[in-house]
């Protein structure tokens, strides 16, 4: 049975109420015709254009960038120091850049795939960092700009985290608004990348 993809609405609402709803939602991949399925447990907000470590600060608007101008639930994949992409998810009303990045995620179906891809075994290593996750999952560039709805790659209903349970804290690997407490991860979970 193939979990049902999040409806855009979801995504097409304020991007710190769309990072913290994604914990406990269902990210699935059949990149490469191999299943894997993996709980999200780990994201962060990029609020839009007054977000000085948001892509689109200012309203900068590249080819890069673009596809965060576009419909909420679109994905927004980009190369980061040379060598990891990352996946982010796109939120708010069309024209207003913004999105949640995908920090980590608990692996659920698919590990012997997901070991492959990324040469290790434990499994609260393949996932529990944004590129670890789009490495375990298979995402690149190729799915930039790719609607989070359709196969190969989508966000499926979850389990609801109860409010409880959610920790929040500043965001990880950037250099400016860095103490603006935009990183959300599921408290006492073992496949956050860090829980602090």
């Amino acid at each position: 049975m193939r979990p049902r993809p999040l409806p855009p609405g979801f995504f097409a609402r304020d991007t710190v109420v769309v990072a913290r709803a994604l914990l406990g939602q269902l990210l699935v991949s059949e990149v490469g015709g191999r299943r894997c399925l993996a709980r999200i447990v780990e994201t962060e907000a990029y609020v839009g254009p007054h977000d000085p470590a948001c892509h689109a600060a200012g309203w900068r608007r590249t080819r890069r960038t673009e596809v965060l101008y576009g419909p909420p639930g679109l994905a927004y994949v980009y190369f980061t120091y040379g060598m990891h992409w990352c996946l982010n998810v796109v939120t708010e009303p069309v024209g207003y850049p913004a999105a949640v990045l995908l920090r980590a995620a608990e692996p659920l179906e698919g590990l012997v795939t997901m070991r492959r891809r990324r040469g290790r075994t434990d499994e609260r290593d393949l996932a529990a960092g944004p590129a670890r996750l789009t490495q375990a999952l298979g995402v690149d560039r190729r799915l930039d700009g790719h609607p989070l709805s359709a196969p190969p790659l989508w966000i499926a209903a979850g389990t609801r985290v109860p409010t409880r349970r959610v920790a929040a804290g500043p965001r990880i690997g950037i250099r400016v608004a860095v103490d603006w407490k935009l990183r959300f991860w599921i408290r006492d979970d073992p496949f956050v990348s860090r829980s602090g």
